[in-house]
């Protein structure tokens, strides 16, 4: 892998990876733009005790653009976008309509390829192997940073989930707190360790696969399964059988396999609800470990991946005791979630 670090018009960072050594990347952003204006604040919430981040200037952000003027696409033929260069294979630059930034953390995107019509899924393994690399190469730069916590890689599919942008990308915040889902894991792992002198994850990940009901597939790095109290239809989570607290320190049967597993993992969200359905949105995330906390270690990396759609035509609305009270209701048993997860399996 080759990187190569530049900046855009404004004064952004912009990070090429490229699977080949001798890439060139010096192509120059030749737009007029001003400097990034952001007015991102972290409120505290007195009853909840967790965070809101109050980012009024991404009111502004672009909104599903036609896709001659999709700005994750490579510039190409006079039209300038946020990848100066006419191609690319991973791109990662800092949002120009941040939800965090300065003091308050840091929001990166991530373009998974320059092809616009293409999906996560779409990739090949070499490609998603890149993908692997780059959001590991920037938990490691964000982890240095002052300002910055936890931080969190993810993808949001389809407009359905709330993407503005149709082109495949996902995201990465640098958060500058833990955040409160983290939190109610690393208390609850601390919890288990007390009451048992065991590792809770472990124990998770032992218990479903030797109950075997929800397991989705399995190989010699990597395990899927949905989970026994799966809060979405359709849920699935991925953990790496050596247990690690963040993305640098997977080993590399690990990093050598996750392509495979991951990619047979999003083909088979598209086929849940059979041939003629729309792609399946999703939201994929990865759960890291937060820097400096106590319960560090007792953290395992894993990567939730789950969709809003329940079956076909219909989503799953979070509505009075979701958002009201934080109570999943989930309509489709996690063992028949499971099932029909394995059943779509590639041929």
């Amino acid at each position: 892998m080759k990187k190569t670090v530049t900046t855009l018009a404004d004064g952004r960072e912009l990070i090429y990876y490229d699977a080949a050594e001798d890439t060139v990347r010096d192509a120059v952003d030749q737009r007029p733009l001003d400097p990034v204006s952001t007015s991102s604040e972290i409120r505290r919430d007195p009853l909840l005790g967790d965070a809101v981040a109050i980012a009024s200037h991404r009111q502004a952000r672009t909104y599903h653009p036609p896709a001659d003027a999709c700005p994750l696409c490579p510039t190409r033929e006079g039209r300038h976008s946020e990848i100066p260069d006419g191609s690319y294979d991973v791109a990662v630059f800092e949002n120009r309509f941040p939800s965090l930034a300065g003091d308050s953390g840091r929001c990166e995107v991530v373009c998974f390829t320059s092809d616009h019509d293409a999906s996560f899924a779409d990739l090949t393994e070499e490609q998603a192997a890149l993908v692997l690399a780059a959001w590991t190469d920037r938990t490691a730069a964000l982890a240095a940073l002052d300002q910055v916590t936890q931080v969190f890689c993810f993808e949001n599919r389809g407009a359905e989930i709330g993407v503005t942008l149709g082109h495949p990308h996902g995201q990465i915040y640098g958060y500058p707190f833990v955040t409160p889902r983290t939190g109610l894991m690393l208390r609850s792992a601390a919890r288990h360790r007390a009451e048992t002198g065991s590792n809770l994850f472990d124990d998770v990940v032992a218990r479903e696969e030797k109950d075997g009901s929800r397991v989705v597939l399995a190989t010699e790095h990597w395990i899927a399964f949905v989970p026994y109290a799966a809060h979405w239809p359709y849920e699935v989570h991925l953990y790496p059988r050596r247990r690690v607290p963040d993305l640098r320190e997977l080993d590399e049967g690990a990093r050598t396999e996750f392509p495979q597993v991951y990619l047979e993992l999003l083909r088979r969200f598209d086929r849940i609800f059979g041939p003629g359905e729309p792609p399946t949105p999703y939201i994929s995330a990865w759960h890291q470990a937060p820097f400096g906390v106590d319960g560090r270690e007792d953290f395992a990396l894993h990567l939730e991946l789950f969709t809003i759609r329940r079956t076909s035509g219909k989503l799953k609305f979070l509505a009075g005791s979701e958002s009201g009270m934080s109570v999943f209701i989930n309509d489709v048993p996690p063992e028949a979630a499971a099932e029909r997860l394995r059943e779509v399996a590639s041929q």
